[in-house]
């Protein structure tokens, strides 16, 4: 790991709890209809989720070169280079390394599928940009999804595709994985205790409460997960602000869901 590696990496774990909370507004070609939810009106979305003060945002290139100037120097960028569908109609990198060292970002993130006959093209996604990011410094966070496709493809969460997920990230050389909550502690424990790098859950799958998000990620801290980078979870309930903030209650507190939500006033 190079010196501008590490100095990245403690940006975006600079909290003193050593946990990061991120918000992830970089849904891009899985907006679908963008006059609805909650990142219809991405310029106030943004607004919302950093009005809550998150360590960082994960966003597109292109929307962070129109929206991301005005909030230099509050919280790190996180530059998402993955553009996929689980079906793979779209499937295209769309930023590399020096992109993100071009927009000042902190870290790279690759958001990849898994299963399927196209994962090992998302796995060489991740090894490329690893080596290319290797030339800068840069850290690369991998945002796995494991895939079935019994009635079309589907994102799952099960323990077992969750560790395998976690797997593909860390063998594929990057710095930070991020994959979702199994809803099972013990499994998602003995995972998180065989991967070597700093393991961070995903916001979805989405919850019928905020509270419901708020106790799988209060789980998975107990289970030795790094923190969170949460998007519908976060801008899909609400009040993306009050949201951030009981984020922030369990992730960096480690208040329970119910505390967090009282704290933040959600």
């Amino acid at each position: 790991m190079t010196l501008g590696t590490q100095v990245r990496l403690s940006r975006l774990f600079s909290h003193p709890s050593g946990n990061l909370f991120g918000g992830a507004v970089d849904h891009f070609v899985g907006y679908g209809d963008v006059r609805k939810g909650g990142l219809a009106d991405l310029p106030g979305a943004l607004d919302r989720v950093m009005a809550g003060e998150p360590d960082y945002v994960s966003i597109q290139p292109g929307a962070a070169r129109h929206l991301w100037p005005k909030y230099v120097g509050k919280a790190s960028l996180v530059i998402q280079a993955g553009c996929f569908t689980p079906d793979d109609r779209i499937s295209q990198l769309i930023a590399t390394p020096e992109d993100a060292v071009r927009a000042g970002a902190d870290a790279l993130a690759v958001a990849i599928p898994v299963r399927g006959n196209t994962e090992g093209q998302y796995i060489r996604w991740l090894t490329d940009s690893v080596n290319a990011a290797a030339r800068y410094g840069m850290p690369v966070i991998a945002h796995v999804y494991p895939r079935i496709f019994t009635n079309g493809p589907e994102i799952v969460f099960t323990p077992e595709e969750i560790a395998y997920a976690v797997r593909i990230g860390y063998e594929s050389g990057v710095d930070v994985v991020k994959v979702g909550y199994t809803g099972d502690f013990d499994s998602f424990q003995e995972t998180v205790a065989t991967c070597p790098i700093p393991l961070v859950i995903a916001g979805g799958p989405k919850t019928d409460t905020l509270l419901g998000a708020l106790q799988q990620t209060s789980d998975a801290m107990r289970a030795g997960a790094r923190g969170a980078v949460v998007g519908r979870n976060l801008w899909g309930h609400g009040d993306p602000t009050k949201a951030a903030l009981a984020f922030k209650g369990v992730i960096h507190d480690g208040l329970s869901g119910e505390d967090a939500l009282a704290r933040a006033g959600a």
